[in-house]
């Protein structure tokens, strides 16, 4: 695709940063995801097409159009494109017996993964397998291993090693689904390249990762982290210490909490610390651009500083003693309750509201 053609429609002067996303990492790969949903134009398309070096394309998820179709398949970047790829669905299940506290690892590189408890003593995985026909899915590999209680799924797809040393993704439209079963109490490792990740009811040590998916937790009990790189965090009733963050999109979370870190690059945040939290660490919420929303117990105790750059800071019900600054410009320093751990509260463009939380029904089941 190097040079110019002759063939080539003109281009707009202006085309939306959403039609393409073109990202190089150290080991020189270069991905880049079309949404054709919001192509409205062929020129939005070729944009996309003049930045990618010939063979280093890697396309997700199309849904083209016959004129689409032709363009893209004529830019020697992949071999085929049309509206049926990914329908060809396997499933493959793996079973694991454990005789105490399963410590479980899954990852996939395309695909969601979902979580859910049993009341046997065995850990189940199936593989929802997807692909253009039965030979694409049978190039997708699942690695399962067990060591005594420690069970670990890994689901990958093949690459091809182009000249230059460049890892070549021809096919991208694989995935692979993760629907796992295990004992309520587990300690649970998730991973997705680019999925989202959705458990409930565990109880154990969490830590859940996506590279460009949302996070979703419900009745969690013990220690969660979470991280995606392009995704909302929701995570309700959770009874422990949070790790949370994101690069672009919201984060809620609430519960019993002992100690919680949250952050986003951008987008809102809303921490909801119901009656039974106990600040055990320092609290750090921050966002580069976005509201934070605090709800805090009767009685809660910590040491408040709060500073928004461009926003007002708003108190509900909240009494503060040793105050320094002035409620409702940027910056708010005091004592809330008896104090106790630090509660740090940022905002590089929003507001922040402090107000206290009234009972735990007000969460979602």
């Amino acid at each position: 695709m190097s040079g110019e053609s002759k063939g080539r429609p003109s281009l707009a002067s202006e085309h939306s940063p959403r039609v393409f996303r073109l990202k190089a990492s150290a080991g020189k790969v270069y991905h880049a995801h079309l949404v054709l949903q919001r192509a409205r134009r062929l020129e939005d398309v070729v944009m996309a097409l003049l930045v990618c070096p010939a063979h280093t394309l890697a396309l997700r998820g199309i849904l083209a159009t016959g004129a689409l179709a032709a363009a893209l398949a004529g830019s020697g970047c992949i071999e085929m494109v049309g509206a049926d790829l990914g329908k060809y669905v396997e499933r493959d299940e793996k079973h694991f017996s454990v005789a105490g506290k399963p410590d479980v690892t899954l990852s996939t590189f395309d695909g969601s993964i979902e979580i859910r408890p049993w009341d046997r003593p065995d850990v189940q995985v199936v593989v929802e397998k997807r692909g253009r026909d039965k030979d694409d899915v049978a190039a997708i590999e699942v690695n399962a291993t067990q060591t005594g209680d420690h069970v670990e799924v890994t689901v990958t797809e093949p690459k091809n090693r182009g000249a230059g040393g460049f890892d070549i993704h021809f096919n991208n439209f694989r995935s692979a689904k993760l629907i796992v079963s295990l004992p309520a109490s587990s300690d649970v490792a998730a991973r997705s390249g680019d999925g989202s990740i959705d458990i409930e009811r565990v109880t154990g040590r969490m830590q859940l990762r996506s590279g460009d998916g949302s996070i979703r937790g419900r009745r969690l009990g013990g220690d969660v982290t979470a991280h995606t790189g392009d995704g909302a965090i929701k995570l309700d009733g959770v009874n422990g210490a949070l790790d949370v963050d994101t690069g672009d999109g919201s984060i809620t979370v609430a519960g019993r909490l002992t100690s919680v870190r949250a952050r986003s690059g951008d987008g809102s945040v809303t921490v909801r610390a119901e009656p039974g939290s106990a600040p055990g660490g320092d609290w750090d919420i921050v966002t580069g651009d976005g509201s934070v929303t605090l709800e805090v117990p009767d009685g809660f105790g910590a040491e408040l500083d709060a500073h928004t750059g461009d926003g007002g800071i708003h108190m509900q019900d909240i009494t503060l003693s040793n105050v320094s600054g002035t409620i409702g410009k940027h910056t708010v320093r005091g004592r809330l309750g008896s104090g106790g751990p630090a509660l740090r509260v940022r905002t590089g463009d929003g507001s922040i509201t402090l107000r206290q939380s009234l009972s735990a029904e007000r969460g979602e089941p």
